[in-house]
Formats: structure tokens, sequence, C-alpha cells
């Protein structure tokens, strides 16, 4: 009965993935003060099978789901298999600075991602479409010097943004000499942001003053891996990777203006347009990263990864949008280490179904790329998840919760804590088989 009902749900859900693209735009991809810097919060990369194990995916090869953390990993697969990933999240935060607490709730599209073979036995592709960047915040404040206040009346000031920039890639993988892959990607980002700071005062016989900035930009990059597996005695595999992503140099639009309103007047102060790399200049930063697997196959599996991103000659500091140039925030190398595992008790037991179950856990700890006060901002994180089987070959739910810690107290700082979930539909097919009976 609880496999029919498994049944039952993946199907619902599969159907519900068909309107995904449709919802991208109108989606809240995420909310936290420490979004308003740069091009917001870099997003969790990697389906709900990577996010259940800490994120982790470099090294990974496994022919029962989707690995877009490195592309030489879509090899690893059936020859004649068809294969698809869709992964929805929500994020819920806990913000404390001081005596002052805040909650917010957001749920938006992880990722879309179809898998196929082409050509030969040992090559194959994927295209997909996940969140590469999310903005998302508003908070207010009043002034509350005693001589200000009685001058003019009251003043507030409010901030408000949002916005997304999602990456969509398309990448081709080569098995050669058995155990080595290759992988190439070529990512498209695109997206908007915009933020609005507004001065509001009481007295009406003076104005306000709202400032907007507008980013609509789009990049081109690229990324390459490599994978290579070692039988170590009869059922025990070693596997390493390492991808490479290129930078990214920014396109498009930048607006930002100054309009003066209220009672009095309306006007407008200041407004310039400009283009993308041209006159303002921004680059989404290069990142290596590495990987270890020891794992035995259908099994047991654990994977640490490493990545590094330097976002120090992004650019970014230099364009007012970006920098948000009344905080001292300032670009700086960004790192994760991150540890995974799975475990599945039997993977063909035909008595008890959660014996087939695959389990995970996982941890992380980063550095983001950008720096307050000329401190680094880190965050940490455990995961844990699994993946129940529906209906036949590879199909099944994937579920995951992670809970983690960005930022402190220290030094009048932000802390953000969060509960966050993920869901995910794997789909998998035998395709291009030939009739054998009429």
């Amino acid at each position: 009965m609880l496999r029919r009902l498994l049944v039952d749900i993946f199907f619902v859900i599969a159907l519900s993935a068909l309107a995904a693209p449709l919802s991208y735009a109108q989606a809240d991809g995420a909310y936290s003060p420490y979004s308003i810097f740069a091009i917001g919060d870099v997003s969790r990369q990697g389906t709900a099978y990577n996010r259940t194990m800490g994120g982790v995916g470099i090294a990974s090869r496994n022919n029962r789901y989707v690995n877009i953390m490195n592309p030489a990993a879509v090899t690893a697969r059936d020859s004649l298999s068809f294969m698809a990933d869709y992964t929805v999240y929500g994020d819920n935060k806990v913000f404390s600075q001081g005596g002052i607490k805040s909650v917010n709730n957001t749920f938006n599209i992880n990722d879309v991602v179809l898998s196929f073979p082409i050509l030969r036995k040992n090559m194959a592709m994927m295209v997909g479409i996940s969140p590469f960047s999310d903005t998302g915040f508003e908070f207010s404040y009043r002034y509350t010097d005693p001589d200000v206040v009685g001058s003019i009346g009251n003043i507030s000031n409010t901030s408000t943004g949002s916005g997304s920039i999602y990456k969509s890639f398309a990448a081709v993988g080569y098995t050669f000499l058995k155990r080595i892959s290759v992988g190439a990607e070529l990512d498209y980002y695109f997206g908007n942001i915009t933020k609005y700071f507004t001065t509001t005062i009481s007295d009406a016989s003076y104005n306000g003053i709202k400032n907007t900035i507008a980013i609509q930009t789009n990049a081109v990059g690229g990324k390459f891996g490599i994978q290579y597996e070692q039988p170590i005695g009869d059922k025990v595999v070693l596997g390493v990777g390492a991808t490479y992503s290129t930078g990214a140099r920014m396109k498009g639009y930048y607006t930002d203006a100054s309009y003066s309103s209220g009672s009095v007047a309306v006007d407008t102060l200041y407004y310039r347009s400009d283009t993308l790399s041209v006159t303002k200049k921004a680059r989404i930063a290069s990142e290596l990263g590495v990987g270890i697997t020891l794992k035995r196959p259908d099994k047991w599996m654990v994977e640490l990864d490493y990545t590094r991103s330097d976002w120090s000659n992004s650019g970014m500091e230099n364009i007012s949008g970006f920098s948000a140039a009344s905080s001292p925030f300032s670009t700086t190398v960004a790192e994760a280490y991150r540890i995974g595992m799975e475990f599945v008790p039997n993977r063909n037991d035909i008595r008890y179904y959660f014996n087939q179950v695959a389990y995970r856990a996982g941890a992380y700890y980063k550095n983001e790329y950008y720096k307050l006060y000329g401190k680094n901002i880190s965050s940490m994180g455990i995961t844990i998840g699994a993946t129940f089987p529906v209906f036949r070959w590879y199909n099944g739910i994937t579920v995951g919760l992670e809970l983690g810690q960005r930022g402190s107290l220290s030094d009048n700082m932000i802390r953000e804590k969060y509960i966050n979930f993920s869901i995910g539909v794997n789909i998998f097919d035998i395709w291009f088989r030939k009739t054998q009976y009429e």
C-alpha cells in the first residue's frame, strides 16, 4: 500500500514539473539581508540528490541520478536510459540582531534537468535550468536624533530588493578507456535585479527621496570536468574528480535613478542608464573544484569536495547597484568544504521496502564571496535525506532537510539560522529499444 501511495505522489509531482518554466519568473527565490550585496545570494548548486549530501558531487558517478555538479558525470548511466530531475525547495529563516528577531519563508524551483545518450553509448548530454543567485530583502529604520526629529519630523528609511539570475546549461560528456570521463558545459546566465532605497519625512513641507537601481543582465560562461575511477579489490571503487568554471563577463543594462517625491513637488533628481561591460564592468568569478569519493556500488558511498572562487577582481565594488555603497562591503575569495555520504541497506530486497531506500547525510562549511567591515561571512550546516523508490527502474522521490547558520551576533552583525527542505523527482526510463514482438 505504501508503494502504491508513493507511485501516486510521484506522478502528481512529475506532472507539475511541466509548469516549472512558467513559474520561474514569478517565484521569490530568496530572502536575506545579506542578499543586498552584489548579485545576491549565490544559490546552492545541485539537485536534491546533491543537496541531501551536503552539496557534494564533483567526484560522484551514479547511474541512478542526474548529477549536475560535474559535466563529466553525465556519462554515468545505463546506455539507453533517459533521465530527468525536478527539484523544489523551501527556505525557512530566523534573523537575529541585538534584541531584534524576524522570520521569513520562501519557496521556489531549484532545477529542471533532462539527460539522454547521444551518438555513442559512451556519450551523453544534459540540458537544464537552475537559479544561480537570488536577491530578496526588505527592512527599515528610523532616525532617532531628537534634534533632527524636532526640526523636520520623523524620518524613516526603507530598503527593498528582489530578483534572480538564472543559469541555463547544456553539457556533453564522453567516457574513454572505461574509467576516464570528461565533460564540457555551456552556461548562459540571465536575469533582473531591482533595488529601492526610500527616505520618507513625516512633515509634508519636506520631500522624501526614492533611489532606484535596476539591473538587467546576461552572460556566457563554461564549465569543464573530469572524473576517474579505480577499483580497489573486488567491491570498492576509488573516484576522483575536478571541475573548472570559467568567469563570465556580465552584459546588459544598468539604471540608476533618484526621485524627489512628496506634497511639495515630484521631480527627477538624477537619472543615468549605462551598458554593462562598456561603462560598467563586472564579472561572475571563475571557480575551481576538486573531489574524492570511496564507494561500494549500490551499497554505500562517501565523498569530500573543495571549491574555491576568487571574486576580488569581479568589479562589483565599483558599481553602486552591486556594492550598496553605504555599507562596508568588499568582494573576496569564496571557499567551501563539503562531505557527504549515502547508504542503502539492501537495494534488491523484495520483502522490506525501507531496505531499498537510499539514506544520505552531509555537512559543509563555506566562506561567502564578500566581506563586511573587513570580516569574512561564513556559513555552516548539516543535511539529511533519502530517496524512496517508486514504480520501476530507478524512479524515485528524494526528500531532504538542511539545518544551518550564516553570520554571527558579534560586532552588531546579523545571524541567520535556517531550516530548509527540498523535494526532488527522479524520472528514469529506457529509450531507443528495438521492438521484439509486433
